[in-house]
């Protein structure tokens, strides 16, 4: 039997075009004699579907669709991800389901077990899970169905469950004799050696082979970087396809024997460097997310001298065209020449067009209107954010009026503490770089030019600047937080390892450090609440998967 594993980059909601998206694949799959096409996990809705599926007229047009796939079904059966309806009172309305077909009928259909309603996902706010564990048989082959989580059995990067049902194993308990597992199991920068060493596992436990088929493409802050692979009953990876972007990969299944081969040529090599990584998933994310919004090709960002609008100027230009890209310096009073000349420099190398659009006269009108208010208080925070506001207010008038898309450039650092100001620098459509904490921003800056590029286009001058919002005389982050390295450090312990005070103390020997850092992230979650969407590119990240109460008095950061 020959089987193919197809990952697909579908549109949430787009039923009509997915639907094309599939049908495509399968033509193709029957034209090149695949017997059996495998997509991935809701391939025909997009994930994650949302509340949308709480709309009667769509979970009904899903099932309709649903028909229409079936009917077109010929020589070659197609096992792809869709909803399905819970036919009974009890219950949720619908099933994440895996329905098999060929020949214009449906031979089988199966749900989706394990529900995970941990970080992003919130599987069981809608679907129903299965209970009932049974083999689909197609020209006397046993194919054990599974969906997703039900793969990732208590082996996740963050174990947020302990489940007490194992999927694969009931499979194979029901007398299947290999393992598929269709998925939307979203991108972040250490998933692909937990995946390939979960799966190997797994079907080294089993004695099974185990092929997996998971969704490529973004949807808003999800990244899906694919990685479909396929393992033999050994635990010996075969097989895979070629990550951030659709592509598929063919493997033989042997019915005598029970074993799965594949061409020495299958097996395609996966990013080793993070920064690779994260480059082409944030690539492929601001791709999508203009693509499939369809508000436009262009985007704007402020470009201010400094290492994080420079490498989001950089990475924009990577992913739409540097005729795509426009920035916008502003400079003010404290603003230093070094940040106009690199600005200048780096937009020159990118091939940007870069606007010149000085800030001093509008704060100083600014500062006039307001000096019946403030009357003779010192300078502080309130004229340092003006000045942010000033740019962001630019930034958004040149959005509306050219209907360039605003990307905002701030890093997870700045997020996590509060360093970025409400309705100035935080203005934008999506955050690219907000799920970098400072230090890896410079590294990805760094591997820009020494890999990607292979010579200087982000300017050595950037990179080696201290860091500096520029909003007072001689201002330097390091005024107000601790050097970036041990910043991140705090940060990462607190907001991926989940650690407390106590531990990160220990660990980084700096108390009141820690005490005064983590203060500064549990009070500022009402600015990451009215921060645009960013992008996930780590295990814990914030956005969707981190529901921290805005209103709360938690003061356990005490020791």
């Amino acid at each position: 039997m020959r089987i193919r594993l197809e990952q697909l980059n579908p549109t949430i909601g787009d039923v009509d075009g997915n639907k094309k998206l599939i049908l495509s694949a399968l033509r193709k799959a029957e034209n090149e004699g695949i017997d059996l096409l495998v997509l991935p996990e809701l391939g025909l809705t997009g994930y994650p579907v949302q509340d949308l599926l709480e709309k009667e007229f769509f979970r009904d047009y899903c099932y309709m669709a649903n028909e229409k796939i079936i009917k077109e079904t010929g020589k070659t059966a197609l096992l792809f991800g869709s909803i399905t309806p819970n036919k009974t009172s009890i219950g949720r309305k619908m099933y994440n389901s895996a329905l098999l077909a060929r020949d214009g009928k449906l031979l089988n259909v199966t749900h989706k077990t394990l529900l995970p309603t941990y970080d992003v996902f919130d599987d069981l706010r809608y679907f129903e899970p299965n209970r009932d564990f049974e083999y689909f048989e197609l020209d006397g082959v046993k194919l054990g169905i599974t969906i997703c989580e039900d793969i990732w059995y208590n082996d996740n990067e963050m174990q947020y469950h302990i489940y007490d049902i194992d999927p694969a194993e009931k499979m194979k308990e029901s007398g299947a004799r290999v393992i598929i597992n269709i998925s939307a199991s979203p991108f972040t920068k250490s998933k692909h050696e937990n995946r390939e060493y979960l799966l190997g596992s797994h079907a080294k436990r089993l004695e099974l082979p185990v092929l997996y088929c998971n969704q490529v493409g973004a949807h808003t802050d999800l990244v899906f970087e694919g990685d479909s692979m396929a393992f033999s009953a050994e635990g010996d990876l075969l097989a895979n396809t070629t990550p951030f972007e659709p592509s598929f990969t063919d493997v033989t299944f042997e019915k005598e024997t029970e074993v799965v081969s594949a061409k020495k040529s299958g097996i395609q090599s996966f990013p080793a460097s993070k920064e690779e990584r994260v480059f082409k998933a944030i690539k492929l994310g601001l791709q999508d997310y203009l693509e499939k919004t369809g508000i436009g090709k262009k985007v704007v960002l402020g470009l201010s001298g400094g290492i994080d609008s420079a490498l989001v100027a950089a990475l924009a230009v990577e992913a739409l065209g540097a005729e795509n890209v426009r920035a916008i310096t502003m400079p003010s009073t404290f603003s230093s020449e070094g940040s106009i000349s690199d600005s200048e420099i780096l937009s020159q190398n990118l091939g940007i067009e870069l606007y010149n659009i000085p800030i001093k006269e509008i704060f100083n009108q600014f500062d006039e209107s307001l000096s019946p208010v403030f009357k003779d208080l010192p300078f502080n925070t309130a004229e340092e954010n003006l000045q942010s506001r000033i740019r962001g207010t630019l930034l958004m008038a040149y959005s509306n009026k050219f209907g360039d898309f605003l990307l905002a450039t701030g890093n997870k650092s700045e997020y996590a503490v509060g360093y970025a100001t409400l309705y100035g620098d935080m203005n934008g459509a999506i955050a690219i770089i907000g799920d970098l904490y400072k230090t890896e921003v410079f590294k990805l800056a760094k591997w820009m030019n020494q890999t990607h590029y292979n010579k200087e286009v982000i300017p050595e001058s950037v990179l080696q600047k201290p860091p500096s919002a520029e909003l007072r005389p001689d201002q330097k982050d390091s005024d107000s937080l601790p050097d970036y390295e041990l910043l991140d450090q705090i940060l990462y312990s607190y907001i991926e390892e989940q650690l407390s005070a106590k531990e990160i103390a220990e660990k980084t020997g700096e108390p009141n450090v820690v005490n005064n850092v983590l203060k500064l992230v549990d009070r500022n979650e009402f600015k990451r609440f009215q921060a645009p969407p960013i992008l996930k590119l780590s295990a814990k990240s914030f956005g969707s998967g981190r529901r921290w109460p805005m209103v709360q008095n938690w003061t356990g950061v005490e020791f």
